[in-house]
């Protein structure tokens, strides 16, 4: 019998931009950028921008657990 680890993985998807607080939800994606929902932030291509600072995407964070108070 093989086990099976159901354990997430650290972090919450959600990515915030840190010079305008723009939080990036996977779910959600940036249809006008170009991702489509869905989109890990990682898949995301690299010359993406924020839609709301047009900051790069080395200016974002990974949010922890709890961060966004739910």
């Amino acid at each position: 019998m093989t086990s099976v680890d159901t354990q997430a993985a650290p972090g919450t998807g959600f990515w915030l931009c840190e010079p305008c607080g723009f939080i990036y939800d996977p779910a959600e994606g940036d249809p006008d950028g170009g991702v489509p929902p869905g989109t890990p932030f990682e898949d995301i291509p690299d010359d993406w921008m924020c839609p709301i600072c047009g900051a790069t995407k080395a200016d974002f964070r990974e949010l922890e657990p709890g961060e966004l108070g739910f």
